[in-house]
């Protein structure tokens, strides 16, 4: 049987909801008043997307979450115990002005924005969705980074009673860390994430705040941020350190580089898990590859 895989830009248009329809039920909520802040965020054109949005149903229920489980249809069902609010985000470190702020303080102070962004999963699906949130540069500059600062390291949470997934576990090093070079964090890319498809966060897709580099696999996009910290040497970080043999430190989307156990050469889109050629760094390179020597994983 002959199959076609699509160029790395194209989705089958009856495998999503058209995006006019997305578009026109946000104008519709402007209208009624929903969801001041996130609602009525302006769309930043320069990353409009050049494939149509990921349905909402399947970005809500197609999860990676190990804090509730290791099976991605499940996260949805299992989240019902956390309690996103209150929480507040401490940034501190090598900075001239340590800052803490809840959740409310971020998204009244922050520069709110939309951001419509590819994801790529290092597991090889993928999906395309509607982002609010603020760019992670202009929180880092508030808190005026020293000569000294190198790397920018995030931490989640741990709580067992709200998250089967660590009090079965064991093993792993909670809570969840991650770690980007501080030119990585003040790239325009880097979005602190509060809000999806107009709404507010949902747990199951890392609420109340999250990371999102999306030239980078998913795994970088920390979840559950309520510490960042900048420091002189390069920090350890979740998976790094757990399988360094198949998570690298960088972990940029490169189709070139496969994975131990499967190629990256191709990804499977959310939600007919259709399969298209990977694109180098997700298709930022223009944003982001001239950070890199060519030889960061």
């Amino acid at each position: 049987m002959y199959i076609r895989i699509p160029k790395g830009w194209e989705l089958p248009a009856g495998s999503i909801t058209p995006e006019k329809h997305y578009w026109g039920r946000r104008e519709l909520l402007l209208a009624a008043g929903f969801s001041g802040v996130l609602a009525s965020a302006p769309r930043n054109e320069r990353y409009k997307l050049d494939r149509s949005l990921t349905p909402e149903w399947a970005a809500k229920s197609y999860n990676n979450f190990y804090e509730y489980t290791i099976e991605k249809n499940r996260v949805k069902d299992l989240v019902g115990d956390f309690q996103p609010r209150p929480w507040t985000v401490e940034i501190k470190g090598e900075v001239a002005k340590p800052l803490k702020f809840s959740i409310e303080d971020l998204e009244a102070q922050m520069p709110i924005e939309e951001r419509t962004y590819r994801h790529r999963c290092v597991e090889a699906w993928a999906m395309a969705v509607p982002w609010m949130g603020f760019p992670l540069a202009h929180l880092l500059k508030m808190a005026e980074p020293t000569s000294k600062a190198r790397w920018v390291r995030f931490e989640g949470v741990s709580r067992p009673k709200e998250m089967p997934g660590v009090r079965y576990s064991g093993t792993y090093d909670w809570p969840y860390h991650e770690a980007l070079r501080l030119d990585e964090a003040m790239n325009e890319l880097a979005f602190l994430v509060t809000g999806l498809y107009g709404k507010p966060l949902p747990k199951q897709n890392g609420a109340p705040l999250r990371l999102v580099t999306p030239w980078k696999y998913g795994f970088k996009s920390i979840k559950l941020i309520a510490k960042i910290e900048l420091v002189k040497d390069r920090p350890a970080t979740f998976w790094n350190t757990a399988v360094p043999e198949e998570y690298g430190f960088y972990s940029n989307v490169n189709p070139k580089r496969p994975h131990p156990r499967w190629s990256q050469a191709v990804e499977q889109v959310l939600p007919n898990m259709d399969r298209v050629a990977t694109l180098p760094y997700n298709g930022y390179g223009e944003f982001v590859a001239h950070m890199y020597k060519g030889n960061e994983i």
